[in-house]
């Protein structure tokens, strides 16, 4: 495995990687497109998040709000009742909990309820996430995404994608560190399916040794290709819950080109397939 090193500071966990790190995706929504309306009972999200840890997450990452393509946003308050009462058990307990969010008043509670990392689709273009991230200890996540959910996925144009890309999230970074975020605790991700079509959404991938090599050191790059529709497209499956082969490619190709985390809903599936590269590489 070539996954170049990094150290990733995320409020108290301090993650010294010598093999990718496992994000387990939960979502507290009834219409995510994966995995929309299963877990929005309490009991039924912290059952789940027990179960990606058991199968080999480092991170839990809670979302309440669909991000889909043609999704409305949802109010923050509403966002708020469907994670709060995760995030607060899970941190407790010691788990390192991930908040995808890009609403100030969600993140800023979920911090006070533990959470040590802010995952935000729109790359703290919002002063407000930005002075949290910058106030905080956590670990940050700056995706790029064209648009918003709404309409991102109306013909994206890009001059050269993976230029453009790499840019927005230096800058970003930049404007983190600029604040007084310290660079180890900065994640890249590239934001597939955010803005971007198919053949977009191949060149990023097929440029991940390039994007994992952005910044001086390198910033740490997660690959979040988990289902998408990318992943049906190229095999032609249409349920996002039979993608599990393809997005698991996805997974153990992008590790092999650098992306220091991976984002996934099949835990389980994408630590086998790892030790059996691992295996072979090593």
């Amino acid at each position: 495995m070539t996954t170049a090193q990094h150290v990733w500071y995320c409020g108290p966990f301090h993650f010294d990687q010598r093999r990718p790190l496992l994000m387990g995706i939960l979502n507290t929504t009834p219409d995510s497109f994966s995995d929309g309306g299963r877990y929005t009972e309490t009991q039924d999200a912290l059952c789940h998040a027990h179960t990606l840890l058991e199968q080999g997450a480092d991170i839990i990452d809670i979302g309440g709000e669909s991000t889909r393509p043609g999704s409305e946003e949802l109010p923050p308050d509403l966002e708020l009742a469907r994670v709060l009462n995760v995030v607060g058990p899970l941190a407790r307990e010691g788990v390192c909990v991930s908040i995808d969010s890009h609403h100030a008043e969600v993140v800023e509670a979920c911090l006070a309820e533990g959470a040590a990392i802010i995952n935000d689709i729109t790359g703290f273009t919002n002063p407000a996430m930005e002075r949290l991230a910058a106030l905080s200890r956590a670990g940050c996540v700056v995706m790029h995404m064209r648009g918003e959910p709404q309409t991102m996925q109306e013909n994206p144009q890009y001059d050269e994608v993976v230029a453009e890309v790499g840019e927005f999230l230096l800058a970003q970074a930049q404007l983190l560190t600029n604040a007084g975020v310290e660079r180890e605790r900065i994640c890249l991700d590239p934001g597939p399916g955010f803005g971007k079509n198919f053949e977009q959404n191949l060149e990023l991938l097929q440029s991940t040794a390039r994007l994992a090599n952005l910044g001086s050191p390198p910033y740490l790059l997660m690959a979040a290709w988990s289902r998408k529709n990318f992943i049906g497209e190229i095999t032609g499956e249409a349920i996002p819950e039979k993608r599990v082969a393809g997005s698991v490619a996805a997974a153990v190709f992008a590790a092999s080109q650098g992306a220091g985390v991976l984002r996934v809903h099949d835990v389980g599936s994408t630590v086998a397939a790892l030790k059996v590269w691992e295996a072979l590489y090593e």
